[in-house]
């Protein structure tokens, strides 16, 4: 999160503050730094402004309360100077943790809270404890007569930082954009599948969190999931639309798409990653799926995770011939086909991750079934098979 590793940086000139001039100096520096903020709504921008405000103040109790030395003592106690520092820093942290956790829970739920401690907080807990000696040796310096010197040692490497964290974050949203306008050509072609790219990699990024991936490969997953059928833009409008049952001639272009989606991203560096998730994502766990027959852990891993995902979305929403089966419903689908259609330990966490959590898919305006549609068309949808059993729920070509 944005807000959290702003204040991280910040954190560093306000432990020098609390050395250099004392605790009730870093709050009025706070406040004072709060009125400078890029264009936002005013409730943003207020909340921002308490959030310094409160967590340089967090942080000036527990430097007050330690007894951290200001000024020219700091040279004669440096021990107590680097505890306080640390606890300080420490303090100013949680206290930026715990309003940000307050918001998502009031956005998100619980479970955007949890999120938000796991790989947000933990990831930087080990990181705020350089804060405060870094605060501190910026102060050291200062007090010791290099004055302007010591700005630019310390402030300037930390502007390089922030300068090159704004850098990342623009590419990051150029990336985003990059995937929506991918997604946004797909659902032009048809309307029962809007929203579902977008489905697909919110739950893949759930059962992602849940099997407690690397940041990284967390990113790599989601980008998969979002761009798993692009293929289908390969595919002829007409195929995807038509009402019946496919020939064989058609079958095999819907069988196309995941070659073709990876043919569209190939050149793309950033999702280089993604490729091998986007070509096997139909395989199945009995090796019955296509384009290459793939069985069990031969199945990229990414793959195995997308093609639950996947077929759960598709269940869980409105088609043209049948409306949304319920959760429910779907997990019991899903267990029943564990070890055919997918990995039974990954369909094990994502029941997990969901009986947990729940399911919170976006709002997307879908039309109501359509009763003249009455032969299944889904080719990511469980029921449309030829075995069925009592549930309907083995899988033909997908």
């Amino acid at each position: 999160m944005h807000t959290q590793r702003q204040i991280e940086l910040v954190s560093v000139v306000l432990v020098a503050v609390y050395v250099i001039a004392g605790p009730g100096a870093a709050v009025v520096v706070a406040a004072a730094g709060s009125l400078v903020q890029a264009p936002a709504p005013a409730i943003k921008r207020i909340f921002n402004s308490a959030q310094r405000v409160l967590s340089a103040g967090g942080g000036a109790l527990a430097y007050a309360a330690l007894g951290g030395p200001v000024g020219a003592e700091v040279l004669d106690r440096i021990p107590g100077a680097i505890m306080a520092t640390t606890v300080a820093s420490v303090a100013l942290q949680l206290v930026n943790a715990l309003l940000i956790s307050m918001v998502l829970g009031l956005e998100r739920g619980p479970n955007g809270v949890r999120e938000f401690l796991r790989y947000v907080v933990r990831t930087t807990a080990i990181p705020v404890l350089g804060y405060g000696l870094l605060g501190l040796s910026m102060g050291v310096i200062w007090i010791g007569g290099l004055n302007i010197i010591a700005g630019v040692l310390i402030l300037g490497p930390l502007l390089v930082a922030r300068w090159a964290l704004s850098q990342y974050e623009a590419e990051q949203k150029a990336q985003a954009a990059t995937l929506r306008a991918f997604i946004q050509v797909i659902e032009t072609k048809d309307l029962y599948t809007r929203g579902h790219s977008e489905r697909v990699s919110e739950g893949v990024g759930m059962l992602g969190r849940q099997l407690e991936l690397p940041s990284d490969r967390q990113q790599a997953l989601e980008h998969a999931g979002l761009l798993h059928d692009v293929g289908k833009v390969g595919v002829p409008t007409s195929i995807i639309r038509k009402p019946g049952r496919l020939d064989d001639s058609e079958m095999d272009a819907i069988r196309l798409h995941p070659a073709r989606g990876v043919e569209l991203i190939g050149n793309i560096p950033f999702l280089e990653e993604v490729k091998s998730a986007v070509l096997h994502h139909h395989e199945k766990y009995d090796g019955t799926g296509y384009p290459a027959g793939l069985s069990g852990t031969n199945i990229p891993y990414f793959a195995r995770i997308i093609g639950i995902v996947d077929a759960f979305d598709s269940l869980t929403s409105t088609r043209s011939y049948r409306p949304a089966r319920t959760v429910a419903e779907t997990i019991a689908i899903l267990r029943q086909d564990r070890y055919t259609h997918f990995d039974p330990g990954l369909v094990d966490a994502f029941v997990e991750v969901l009986e947990r959590d729940g399911w919170r898919p976006a709002a997307v305006e879908q039309p109501a079934p359509n009763a003249e549609h009455v032969t299944p068309i889904d080719h990511d949808d469980l029921s449309l098979g030829s075995g069925g059993g009592a549930t309907g729920s083995a899988a033909g070509p997908e």
